[in-house]
């Protein structure tokens, strides 16, 4: 009995001095709890709304073309007895080219108006006639109309003699040319090529959903290849249909070539400029949270979360326009939108702003 009192006295001694420790070790579990169940700041990432110009363009490649093109034939058979085509010269518009051989016409012309001459002498003989009673009106028309018959006549040798030149269609660069002083050209014989290359055509196709953006008077910035510049077009004619079988509406736009840099039939790469703003406000399309009754974003303001919403407007691949809701110099979220609330704090770790693309 009495070992049995000293075992007693011996735990109760022991279990005095385990007390302090075991409320030590769970005050400090108990603190370590607090710390480790506060809330640190998310860190998020933020675009810094700044009005910038933008450009809704895209891109496309097209083709050079000259202003005017034609080949030079000629409407007759005949002996080249005159040759003015120097090869690259330019020319204006109404200058002889190349004359062919018209003697033979030129006697046909000369005798017809011989015979006008003596027709011309008996029509007036024949009304003196006709006024006096000396004959009848229908003599006096017979005359009258072989009259009129004579100079037709020599009408159709006249412009068969105007073919006989060739006259620049318009102010023009002459290009290779296939015959000599002497060759015998006919209509099928290839002569040369004349083209007008100031101001120069770009050739180019967008696809249908722009058939309603797209309107004449658009900018066109362009560059071909072995040339470091970059030049700039006009849309001046827009094809009034969609091509079915690329789904692709053609244009054309006009560009200022008097230096000759630019060459038809080169291939040009194109950017089309729809729309030009100055104080355009462009953020990331991640940023914007689309909801029932509209869009929203997530503002920083004072190191605190905030809910916005936001009109937009035009989409490029990555960014979006806002037209109603921000001003610029506020700072959108672009990371950690769903983890953020509304009034929490967060900590930034990045801040962005727009550099600019096309659509």
């Amino acid at each position: 009995m009495k070992r049995l009192f000293i075992i007693i006295g011996i735990l109760v001694v022991l279990g005095l001095l385990a007390i302090p420790k075991i409320l030590s070790s769970n005050g400090e579990s108990a603190g370590q709890n607090q710390s480790g169940s506060g809330n640190s700041p998310l860190s998020v990432n933020v675009h810094l709304v700044e009005p910038e110009v933008f450009e809704n363009k895209i891109f496309t490649t097209g083709t050079l073309l000259a202003n005017e093109s034609v080949d030079l034939r000629s409407e007759i058979s005949g002996k080249i007895v005159e040759l003015s085509l120097e090869e690259g010269r330019e020319v204006r518009e109404g200058e002889v080219l190349i004359k062919i051989n018209d003697r033979e016409l030129q006697a046909q012309l000369q005798q017809a108006e011989f015979r006008i001459n003596l027709a011309e002498v008996r029509e007036q003989r024949q009304k003196q006639l006709l006024e006096r009673g000396g004959i009848s009106q229908e003599d006096y028309d017979a005359t009258l109309n072989e009259l009129n018959v004579l100079r037709s006549e020599a009408d159709l040798i006249e412009a068969q003699i105007e073919k006989t030149e060739i006259l620049a269609p318009f102010d023009g660069i002459v290009g290779l040319r296939y015959v000599s002083n002497g060759s015998y050209i006919s209509p099928t014989s290839e002569i040369a090529n004349l083209q007008s290359i100031n101001p120069i055509k770009i050739e180019f196709s967008v696809p249908e959903r722009y058939a309603g953006v797209v309107q004449n008077g658009d900018r066109v910035i362009f560059n071909v290849q072995g040339q470091e510049d970059d030049f700039e077009a006009s849309i001046y004619a827009i094809e009034p249909r969609i091509e079915t079988q690329t789904r692709t509406l053609r244009i054309r736009a006009l560009a200022d070539n008097v230096e000759g840099k630019l060459l038809p039939g080169a291939f040009a790469n194109l950017e089309l400029i729809f729309e030009e703003i100055e104080d355009a406000l462009m953020i990331p399309t991640i940023s914007v949270i689309p909801e029932l009754n509209g869009q929203k974003v997530f503002l920083l303001k004072d190191g605190r979360v905030e809910e916005q919403q936001v009109s937009t407007g035009i989409r490029t691949a990555s960014h979006v326009q806002i037209t109603e809701g921000i001003a610029p110099g506020d700072t959108v979220l672009t990371t950690g939108l769903l983890q953020v609330r509304v009034g929490s704090e967060v900590k930034v770790d990045e801040v962005n702003t727009y550099e600019g693309e096309g659509s």
